[in-house]
């Protein structure tokens, strides 16, 4: 298993419909291992192949308090509801916007054997499901943001050093 570099808009490979995946051999089980540790060292909750270069028909997702999971060749079986969420993006770090998501959803697809599941989700698990469907699909969530004043600039948190921030804390009294 090892951390892939995630893949940044403009990156085409990110607007590119990826291609379903015809048999789960072990080269899709070592993709699968490599995204959920990229997932993880990203911090974030969902990852699609596309966002580590491979245009090919996957997803990960990762809940918090909960074993992260993977769906091949997913596709939507039920949505249902509208809400309109704050949203961001591994491959689009400086940006965050408000979007519209259904409020549950239902997924099938096959786990990292092969095998059929069916997936519910609600909350943060439907938002990271349709968040990585969209990119299989080519779709990022600033294409869902409908208006620019719906769309925000990420602040950076401030690294500083310990020693630094309390010599700079001494030298202002």
């Amino acid at each position: 298993m090892s951390v892939r570099p995630i893949v940044k808009y403009p990156d085409q490979v990110l607007r590119q419909k990826a291609k379903t995946i015809p048999v789960v051999d072990k080269s899709i089980k070592a993709l699968v291992d490599d995204m959920i540790e990229t997932m993880e060292a990203g911090s974030g909750c969902g990852l699609a192949a596309p966002q580590v270069g491979v245009s090919l028909r996957c997803i990960v997702l990762g809940m918090p308090e909960e074993e992260p999971f993977a769906i091949i060749n997913p596709e939507f079986v039920k949505r249902l509801g509208e809400r309109e969420i704050e949203e961001g993006c591994l491959s689009v770090p400086d940006l965050g916007g408000h979007i519209k998501r259904s409020i549950s959803v239902i997924v099938k697809g096959l786990d990292r054997n092969g095998k059929p599941i069916r997936v519910r989700g609600k909350e943060l698990l439907c938002q990271a499901l349709e968040h990585e469907i969209d990119h299989l699909n080519g779709v990022l969530f600033i294409d869902r943001v409908e208006s620019p004043d719906k769309l925000f600039k990420k602040e950076k948190p401030v690294e500083v050093e310990a020693k630094d921030a309390v010599a700079e804390l001494v030298s202002k009294r």
